[in-house]
Order: structure tokens, then C-alpha cells, then sequence
């Protein structure tokens, strides 16, 4: 790739972020049903159509991301030996390490909006599904049952979406790389028919 590719690259990489940086701004400060793509558009110094090369919906600047690529590319650089379970937890945490400190703001954004917005929400499955499939793909040159690495692949992710919820629930007292480690512990020793011991919980005590 040439020094002037390398550029339209960074280029079109700043634009879409900054598009996607406007776009959940507006969206906190109007919210989601309120803002349209012509505001996000001017708010990020491009034209309603250059919005639309970047993203095909209004629902798509906040579905979007470059995680799934870049936990696509860690799980399948772990070690073909390593469990199913082990690979995805190994690989969430790497890729959680390398982006939670700067993104940790945008990702609570886009989680509550994610779990607020009809439009959203009929989305959601879709993009499951997505990351579902990219955990297959990611782990299909081991050799293992398709179906058993489908039904573990599925179970973590419900383990990651169940920290992700909890966490955006109570994102001041909670970190999410901690709950994601407690989430994937309960799933290993369910797995193994391992007692869970139960964790303390808050007791509300009115007046």
C-alpha cells in the first residue's frame, strides 16, 4: 500500500469516527428518535450523502464498530489446543485491554442506547448474530464439532452480553473487563458442573 493509500485510509477512518462521535453526542443530548441524519451530517462537517457512504442506516452509526474484526483476529491467533471458552475469554480481555481506558465513555453510550431505542433494539439481534458467527468463523480451523463450538460460542456470548447489561446498569461501581471475568467464571464452572459460590449483594435500606 502506497503512503497516499496509507492516507486515504487514516482519512476515511477520522471521518468515521467523527461521524460516529457527533452522531452519539446529539443523540444523548436529543436522543435517538429526535436526531436525524442531516443533523448528524452537519454536526460532523460532511454531506447527508458522505454520511451515507459510511453508514447504510441512522442505526448503523451506533452498531457499528471495529470489534468483531479485531476479536476475530485474536481468537484465531490463539492456541489451536485451547478450549473454546478459553480462546473467546482470552481474546475479549486482550481486545477490552487495548481499547476500554480511551472508548469507555462511547461504549456506556452506545450499550444505553442499544437497550432504550425501539429502533435499536429490532437491530439487536441482527448484530448478535453477527458476532455469533464471527466466533464460529473465528474458531472453525480446530477441527471441532461445528455444532458443540456453535452451542459454546453462543453460550459466551450470552455470558459477555449479560457483563455488558449488568455493567451499564451500574457503570459507577462496576468495571466491565471485572464483570466480564465474573460472567465467563460462572460459565466455566457451570460447564464443569463446578459449585458458584454466591456473591454478596446489596441490600437497599430505605430511610
Amino acid at each position: 500500500m502506497t503512503e497516499y493509500q496509507n492516507w486515504r485510509e487514516r482519512k476515511k477512518a477520522q471521518t468515521r469516527h467523527s461521524i460516529q462521535e457527533h452522531a452519539l453526542r446529539l443523540f444523548v443530548q436529543q436522543g435517538y428518535d429526535a436526531t436525524t441524519v442531516k443533523q448528524i451530517a452537519a454536526a460532523a462537517g460532511v454531506s447527508h450523502m458522505t454520511f451515507f457512504r459510511y453508514f447504510p442506516t441512522k442505526e448503523d452509526v451506533v452498531l457499528s464498530d471495529d470489534y468483531d474484526p479485531l476479536l476475530e483476529q485474536l481468537i484465531t491467533a490463539r492456541p489451536a489446543d485451547e478450549s473454546v471458552v478459553d480462546s473467546i475469554q482470552a481474546a475479549i480481555s486482550e481486545a477490552f485491554g487495548l481499547v476500554y481506558a480511551a472508548d469507555r465513555a462511547t461504549i456506556l453510550e452506545r450499550v444505553r442506547l442499544l437497550m432504550s431505542a425501539p429502533d435499536l433494539q429490532a437491530r439487536l439481534w441482527e448484530n448478535q448474530l453477527s458476532t455469533q458467527r464471527m466466533f464460529e468463523r473465528a474458531l472453525g480451523g480446530r477441527g471441532a464439532d461445528p455444532f458443540e463450538v456453535r452451542v459454546l460460542a453462543g453460550a459466551c456470548l450470552a455470558a459477555l452480553t449479560a457483563a455488558i447489561v449488568a455493567w451499564s446498569e451500574s457503570p459507577d461501581t462496576t468495571e466491565l473487563p471485572a464483570l466480564i471475568d465474573d460472567s465467563f467464571t460462572i460459565l466455566r464452572r457451570r460447564l464443569t458442573n463446578e459449585p458458584v459460590a454466591a456473591r454478596p449483594r446489596e441490600v437497599r435500606r430505605d430511610g
